[in-house]
């Protein structure tokens, strides 16, 4: 049911992205970010030891994607309580409408935060929907005390 995306998968998973983004106000939409980002999945998906790790479900019917979980591994510096400073970060969990409540995104979750474990990432950062936050708690996550900012450099 579970398993690991493969470089064919990257249209699905630029599509299940849009899904996802859809959920968001995203001002000024378009769709000139799909190319790029399937092209990135593409080459990352099919590295040797990719650092991007992707988790997806069939859909029943064999006709695409059903879900996905993304995440990647980050090398930031150390600190006290992550010596290497080897960094998990998640993105892109989704589920088609039509497909939730079947466990589906608890599944490549699982794999992901397993994937992570197995190559050492002591800690792991994502960002919560009101969607998807009581998953990510049923998980272990919990909230941080850093809060986040941005900056778009236009």
């Amino acid at each position: 049911m579970i398993r690991q995306a493969v470089p064919a998968d990257a249209g699905e998973l630029v599509r299940l992205r849009a899904v996802m983004l859809r959920t968001f106000d995203v001002p000024g939409w378009n769709d000139e970010w799909r190319e790029p980002a399937r092209q990135t999945l593409v080459d990352r998906l099919g590295q040797a030891e990719p650092a991007l790790g992707a988790f997806v479900v069939d859909r029943p019917d064999g006709d695409g994607l059903a879900a996905c979980a993304l995440g990647q591994i980050e090398q930031r510096l150390g600190n006290p309580s992550n010596p290497d400073g080897r960094v998990g970060y998640v993105y892109n969990v989704v589920t088609d409408p039509d497909m939730r409540r079947r466990g589906y995104s608890r599944g490549c979750m699982e794999a992901l935060l397993a994937w992570f474990r197995g190559r050492g990432v002591r800690a792991v950062d994502l960002r919560a929907s009101a969607d998807g936050a009581a998953l990510y708690e049923s998980l272990g996550f919990r909230r941080t005390r850093e809060p986040g900012m941005r900056l778009t450099i236009s």
